[in-house]
């Protein structure tokens, strides 16, 4: 006996200790090492007799623990239960004790003679009702039953129990319970039997060691805290890692974890401006001129102006109204109907067309000749002041001759000319010929004079 208390008590410590972090509702299992009382008043038929249950006697001598408990003092019963949900669990248990009165009877009447106390085994199992789950004090119910040898006689018994846990922390707790065994067999007396002890409940496991048991763990792998059920909130702003963008760095709800140094409501992850408030649609970089272009990239970042020309407003260089970007002519003044260009005038036209009636050719020839080199620079420096106008060489001759040699001669001196002009700086895009002959005569025929007007080259704004 002495050693089996020990050995029970062994048990309780290493128990104890092993499961010492373990929370109610995630241990399943309870066992429950203490001592027991046996009172088997009244006793004779196996009924509550003597004025009946209810009798104020048998309620006296239901406390009558000198004269009717049989109590072991030491470790003498144990029992293990098994959590199985909604405040129900399932638990066997066993008992030993030495009886030396049974009800009004003592086992050993004749004080002088040497017989022995009775022993007494029980072994049971009970299906219980806890009401108040995970609270300090918990109360329950319970129904069963079991086999019970007293001196070595033995029956079946039909157990009701009743009883409270009184839970100290987490896993250990002192529970009191009263059972009324109702035998099944004359020979065994109904009886009650009392247990006090120290219950230990464990058996959770908690594989990341955060204090939150697997089977309530939404993260059971990762080490978290109890507000996100186990998983883990890294940077400590309150928002789970899981649906954290920024899990490593203390941000906000509003953008989900991330942090945002400048106060732009961009966050710092998103934001090529992280420490200068800017604008959402600048990706957190500012645009103090308000043109579309941050301040980083904006040539001019005080005056608005295009992102084609780097925030700064385009130019107008030669002050013709017309931007140098759609300014055909960026350094010479012109129109806006010209495209920037200048626009050849009708005085113009006409000062070309009397430059241009005094180039000389050899006779029956498209040869220039020297002495109408400066008045072909001239007209060189004319057209150059109008860069984006087309002209023609139009070559034109007397009546004297063949139509025919009037008509080839005129295509030729017209074509001398423009390649002169070509030759000395005028785009050859901006220049064609033609020859007329002697179809668009300008004066008579008939004299001398009148032909020498005819004989001529004009220089017009093309068509």
């Amino acid at each position: 006996m002495k050693n089996l208390s020990r050995l029970l008590f062994a048990m309780l410590l290493i128990l104890g200790y092993g499961n010492s972090n373990a929370q109610d509702k995630n241990n399943p299992w309870q066992i429950t090492i203490g001592a027991n009382a046996v009172d088997a008043y009244p006793s004779g038929d196996g009924a509550l007799s003597r004025g009946g249950f209810a009798s104020e006697t048998i309620f006296d001598e239901f406390a009558n623990v000198t004269d009717h408990w049989n109590i072991l003092p030491s470790l003498s019963t144990i029992s293990v239960s098994k959590y199985v949900g909604d405040g129900f669990s399932f638990g066997v248990a066993g008992s030993l004790n030495k009886i030396d009165k049974w009800g009004d009877k003592s086992t050993n009447p004749d004080a002088t003679n040497d017989v022995d106390d009775w022993s007494y085994y029980g072994v049971d199992g009970t299906i219980k009702y806890n009401f108040l789950q995970g609270t300090t004090l918990d109360p329950f119910v319970g129904v069963g039953g079991g086999y019970t040898w007293v001196d070595e006689v033995g029956a079946g018994t039909l157990n009701g129990t009743i009883g409270f846990n009184l839970w100290f922390n987490d896993n250990i707790g002192l529970t009191l319970q009263s059972s009324y065994k109702h035998a099944f067999e004359d020979y065994l007396d109904t009886h009650f039997q009392h247990t006090a002890g120290i219950s230990i409940k464990f058996g959770g496991t908690d594989t990341d060691g955060d204090g939150i048991f697997d089977k309530d763990d939404a993260c059971p792998d990762v080490a978290g805290i109890a507000a996100f059920n186990g998983c883990p909130d890294t940077d400590g702003d309150g928002i789970e890692d899981s649906k954290d963008s920024c899990p490593n760095e203390a941000g906000t709800a509003e953008l989900n974890g991330c942090p945002d140094t400048d106060g732009d409501g961009v966050a710092d992850k998103d934001d090529k401006c992280p420490s200068v408030a800017g604008l959402k649609a600048l990706s957190g970089c500012p645009d103090a001129d308000g043109d579309g272009v941050t301040d980083g990239d904006d040539k001019c970042p005080t005056t608005a102006g295009p992102a084609a020309n780097q925030g700064c407003p385009w130019p107008d260089t030669d002050g013709d109204g017309v931007l140098d970007k759609d300014d055909k002519c960026p350094s010479v003044k012109g129109t806006v109907a010209n495209n920037g260009c200048p626009e050849v005038s009708e005085e113009v036209q006409k000062t070309l067309n009397a430059y241009a009636k005094t180039i000389l050719f050899d006779t029956g020839k498209s040869s220039i000749k020297s002495q109408s080199e400066k008045v072909l620079g001239d007209i060189i420096k004319i057209l150059k002041e109008y860069p984006n106008s087309k002209f023609t060489v139009e070559g034109h001759t007397d009546s004297v001759g063949s139509e025919k040699l009037n008509q080839e001669l005129s295509d030729a001196r017209a074509l001398s000319v423009k390649e002169y002009l070509t030759k000395n700086g005028i785009d050859e895009f901006r220049l064609s010929s033609k020859g007329y002959g002697e179809s668009k005569p300008i004066d008579t025929n008939n004299t001398s004079k009148g032909r020498a007007n005819n004989r001529r080259v004009e220089i017009n704004l093309a068509k």
